[in-house]
């Protein structure tokens, strides 16, 4: 699902000489950040040809990118964490110069990583910027190599569409180091990789994800460092303009079913408390068929809430449908707490799922995602 919480934010360190940690005091507001002039750039209006390993590196005739990983995984003696890793791009409008000699850069860069540790109840989310200039930040135009400083995600053959990836990041006692192994080929979401958001042409992004990875690596948390496995989801997307207005934000949803099937939903609810004609998701059955979902094609029920300390509340449980794959979840975060306070502030936690598909028992895990819900009292 769309993610770009970026450019607001990005762009407040366009006059910076070398920023580093979180730059508002106050977090943006969502549909100020992704709406706005194209500023010369590129916009999905309809849909492209995608190839890889090309698609996997850099487009920067568009304002907005990033790459996307979630994950759970595990550990001996019942040690269970999740992930999440996302590298965002944002460009510099093109009538911006540049800052003189090796500060000039075009794009501006910002990354989020968090790691939970469910067995204590622990979850630590981290914030950083850079230019795009001097070597601080930047991606490959030609394949999977994307870093801001030392937090990196990078292919062992940046020339191999199906190439294993290498993820790595560190902030403070906190450390992930991971070597993903494709599982499942990309999906590209929307019609053939055009995701609509709204009625406006350009209103849309590029969009694939690669919902199965094999993960295996290192975390270190404060607790130690533990060996541990487990699997992982990357989305992928670029855009210029999405957000219209009356789009107040969305609920995302990405689930790996142990019956081998994947599911993406995100809902766009807008600022009447209604859910907006241009939700959707794609339901991707255990034998790699593809079925792209409308929004009347399944529904999502919270079933309870969790509030912050200071008085944002997001729903913390819901019920998932999907009639025509037979499918029915109840799904539930790992742990309550799993709030990005960051910049920008969403929910983006692991969760586990349970229910029916088909009419046999099926069970899963996943991240959601939550953007759009308040600010605080």
């Amino acid at each position: 699902m769309t993610r770009g919480l970026v450019l607001a934010v990005l762009a407040a360190l366009a006059g910076c000489s070398a920023p580093s940690g979180p730059v508002p005091s106050q977090a943006a507001d969502l549909a100020e950040v992704l709406g706005g002039e194209s500023d010369g750039f590129a916009r999905a209006l309809e849909p492209r040809e995608f190839g890889f390993p090309r698609d996997h590196g850099s487009h920067p005739d568009y304002r907005t990118e990033w790459w996307y990983f979630t994950g759970h995984l595990s550990g001996a003696d019942d040690e269970a964490f999740g992930f999440q890793f996302t590298l965002f791009r944002s460009g510099l409008p093109r009538r911006t110069p540049g800052q003189g000699g090796g500060w000039r850069a075009r794009d501006l860069w910002m990354g989020h990583f968090a790691v939970g540790d469910f067995r204590r109840g622990d979850f630590w989310p981290f914030e950083r910027f850079a230019r795009g200039a001097l070597g601080l930040a930047g991606a490959s135009e030609t394949g999977f190599d994307a870093w801001l400083e030392n937090w990196r995600i990078v292919a062992e053959d940046t020339e191999q569409a199906d190439s294993p990836v290498v993820l790595s990041a560190e902030a403070g006692d906190v450390a992930l180091r991971l070597r993903l192994v494709p599982e499942r080929p990309p999906v590209l979401q929307g019609v053939n990789g055009l995701s609509q958001k709204g009625a406006e042409p350009g209103s849309a992004s590029y969009y694939y994800s690669m919902p199965r990875w094999r993960a295996a690596g290192s975390v270190r948390v404060p607790a130690g460092d533990f060996e541990v496995s487990g699997t992982a989801w990357l989305d992928r997307e670029w855009s210029t303009s999405v957000l219209e207005p009356g789009q107040a934000g969305w609920d995302w949803f990405s689930l790996q079913l142990d019956d081998g099937s994947d599911l993406m939903l995100y809902a766009m609810r807008r600022d009447d408390g209604t859910t907006d004609e241009y939700s959707s998701g794609t339901y991707v059955a255990a034998d790699g068929t593809v079925q792209p979902l409308q929004r009347d094609d399944f529904s999502i029920e919270p079933r309870g809430t969790w509030t912050t300390d200071d008085g944002i509340e997001y729903p913390a449980a819901w019920t998932l449908r999907v009639p025509g794959a037979g499918l029915e979840l109840e799904v539930a975060p790992r742990i309550p707490n799993q709030e990005m306070r960051l910049s920008f502030r969403y929910w983006e936690g692991a969760v586990v799922a349970t229910g029916s598909l088909g009419g046999m028992s099926v069970g899963g895990r996943g991240f959601v995602e939550l953007t759009g819900y308040g600010r605080p009292d």
